[in-house]
């Protein structure tokens, strides 16, 4: 959409006061109504099939941990292949060819996965399905600004996608633990049932439901990165060139070292909670729950903020994630994690979605595609080095003394660690002129 265009569109969705409500204009934009309803439908079956791809890695391997974190290992190696591909494939195709085509390719691999019962074919489709994610997701949060009739709406329009992505999670663990006992025993002809073949099946229909969907989307059908006949003059999209945008940096840099944090949380959690705070498993479904509530309140808070957010707010929302992270895990009490809980979420879900409104409001065009690209790539590339790292850690240095803290399970030590470094990155946020001003 061309920015007179969408200054037109913006102008008749304007109420008397000259402001449009953020709701009603998503209400009114039938293709983000849309392309949430397929989104939300596919990060169910995204979270049952992550459930399903580690609970089989567990019974092929027997048990290993190591090799269950290698499923992880797997969200570094795609960046270096879907970087430079999306950049290139946002080039030829418009946003809504490529999304469709990536939900196609990702619902054929994820129902071939049950097929082989071992370890390297497990491998093989975690890899190839994730590359095909790490092209759809660019694509997908570029085409969100297309989308709406009002720019005013666009946090809110993150919030609702992150929300779909962050709410579905406790959902899609549950479809799989409903799946595997309503299918224990079953036979499936020569299909292994300990591959939870209706797990992977049922995500591959959700990626043919976000298909459908996506492919309903009027308004993205002429809406392309470089416009027709000028191909020769736009920049060539090489994924390196994300880097040289200022605000991408910005915005880059804390998104990643949040992501270490969550990737440590993913390797360690479990046993921080069942460990140190002796929490039962229900009682570690409530903390999940828990921090879903706090993501709901940081993307309402988010959205309250509108157009007053600033790169102040972002640096805050950063500093906040570390602090929750150091602060909750040092003690043993379980309501003291709740309550870190609720704050981590919160503060995650406001950085995360107040980054991802800042590129979209400031970049524009392939550079768009480029940013997001870079972005996605690194969060993957921080979940999985962060929960490696703090794995290997915890394994190999196990519990230490500290002085004023006393003696801290590897759980706590590693996490606080996290914590610390996600704190230290809060103070070297700064926009492209070196100070803390609107980040519109």
């Amino acid at each position: 959409m061309s920015t007179d265009a969408r200054q037109d569109t913006g102008r008749r969705g304007q109420t008397e006061n000259g402001s449009p409500s953020a709701l009603s204009t998503i209400r009114s934009s039938p293709g983000f109504v849309q392309m949430f309803t397929g989104q939300a439908i596919s990060a169910f079956g995204d979270w049952m099939a992550t459930v399903a791809f580690m609970t089989v890695t567990n019974t092929v391997t027997g048990g290993n941990n190591l090799a269950v974190g290698g499923v992880l290992v797997l969200r570094l190696a795609p960046g270096v292949v879907a970087g430079p591909l999306a950049g290139r494939l946002a080039r030829r195709f418009d946003y809504r060819r490529t999304m469709m085509t990536m939900d196609a390719l990702r619902a054929v691999m994820v129902a071939l996965v049950p097929f082989v019962y071992s370890l390297w074919w497990i491998y093989l489709w975690a890899f190839l399905i994730e590359v095909a994610s790490l092209i759809f997701i660019p694509a997908r949060d570029s085409s969100i600004p297309e989308l709406l009739e009002d720019e005013g709406a666009i946090p809110l329009a993150n919030s609702l996608i992150l929300g779909s992505s962050f709410g579905t999670i406790p959902l899609g663990a549950g479809g799989f633990a409903l799946i595997a006992a309503l299918t224990a025993g079953l036979s499936f002809g020569f299909i292994p049932a300990q591959t939870h073949p209706a797990a992977f099946w049922i995500d591959g229909l959700t990626y043919l439901a976000s298909l459908y969907f996506i492919s309903r989307i009027r308004v993205l059908r002429s809406a392309r990165v470089v416009e027709p006949g000028h191909e020769d003059e736009a920049p060539r999209g090489a994924f390196h060139e994300a880097f040289a945008i200022p605000v991408v940096r910005m915005v880059i840099v804390p998104a990643l070292t949040i992501a270490l944090g969550l990737g440590a949380l993913f390797s360690l959690g479990i046993s921080l909670v069942r460990n140190v705070m002796n929490a039962s498993d229900s009682q570690f479904g409530i903390l999940i729950a828990v921090f879903g509530m706090g993501a709901a309140c940081g993307l309402g808070i988010l959205q309250l903020r509108g157009a007053r957010r600033t790169i102040v707010d972002f640096k805050i929302a950063v500093a906040a994630v570390g602090a929750a992270i150091f602060l909750t895990v040092l003690t043993p009490f379980l309501y003291v994690g709740l309550a870190g809980a609720l704050f981590f979420g919160a503060a995650s879900a406001y950085a995360m979605a107040g980054g991802m409104s800042t590129l979209q409001e400031q970049v524009e065009g392939e550079a768009r595609v480029l940013g997001f690209t870079a972005f996605h790539v690194l969060i993957r590339a921080g979940l999985g080095i962060g929960a490696i790292a703090a794995g290997l850690l915890g394994q190999f240095v196990g519990a230490v003394t500290l002085p004023a803290l006393g003696s801290l399970a590897s759980s706590q030590w590693v996490l606080s660690l996290s914590g610390l470094v996600v704190l230290a990155t809060a103070a070297l946020i700064r926009d492209r002129e070196g100070r803390a001003t609107p980040a519109r």
